[in-house]
Parts: structure tokens; sequence; C-alpha cells
């Protein structure tokens, strides 16, 4: 399949194909007689995965750490990260996923901060009234 059909079936862009390729999250896929990319049933199986994982918001550098698992997870239903789990270990390395649920948490933090802040600013500060009892002596005169 070429490259605009493999982008169109995935989701994505011809741009975006080449760079995932480009930056290591896929191998390069054959090429036609032309040179043209030649992407396969598997190719695309594993462009699933990527457009998947990155809508779950991991990035594509946390995704080329781990490229070389990433046709584990076409091949087969994504099973969840269990480190404990014995004789099995994680496919999509765990600390990937620790490391961006850390990244999330700060920034869920830091968002929760600022609207705060906001907030607090949208809240009219109490003003001091001072009761007069007789007007100043200059007034009404």
């Amino acid at each position: 399949m070429r490259i605009g059909d493999a982008a169109a079936a995935v989701g994505a862009t011809p741009r975006a194909l080449r760079f995932y390729e480009q930056r290591g999250l896929l191998p390069p896929p054959r090429r036609t007689k032309a040179g043209q990319r030649d992407y396969t049933p598997e190719d695309l199986a594993v462009l699933r995965v990527v457009r998947h994982l990155l809508g779950l918001g991991l990035t594509v550098e946390d995704l080329a750490g781990i490229a070389d698992r990433l046709p584990l997870l076409a091949a087969q239903p994504p099973r969840p990260c269990d480190p404990e789990a014995p004789g099995e270990p994680a496919v999509v390395g765990t600390a990937v996923v620790r490391r961006r649920i850390a990244a999330l948490d700060a920034e869920i933090e830091r968002l929760t901060r600022l609207r705060d802040a906001l907030r607090a600013g949208l809240d009219p500060a109490p003003r001091r009234v001072t009761a007069r009892a007789h007007p100043p002596a200059s007034a009404g005169r």
C-alpha cells in the first residue's frame, strides 16, 4: 500500500508517516521498483498502535525508546503494564508509562494552581467601608 493510502488508513498524513519512520518508530517500509514506500498490513498495525499510544498522551520520544516492542503490541491485544506479573514482562515498558503519568500529574497540579489563582483574581476584593458620622468640614461649602 502506498504512503497516501496507508496514511489515510491509520488516520494520519503521509508527512506523519515519514516523520515516524525518521524517528525510528517503525522500520523503513519496503520500496517498490519505482522507489515508493510500500506498506504491509503489519506496518499498518504498528502505525495504528503508534497513533493510539500518541493519542493516550505518550510522546514520540517515549515511543522511540520502546520502538522495538511496538510490533508486539500490534501482533496481540495490548496487555496492562504489570511489572509484578510472574514471567510476563510488560510489553510497553512500565518506566515509560510511569514517567508519562508522573508528568501528567505534575501538569494537572500546575493547571489546578493556575486555575485557582485565576479564580481568586476574579473574586472582588473586600472593600473597607468606613462609616463617617459627619461629612468632612469642607463638604457643602
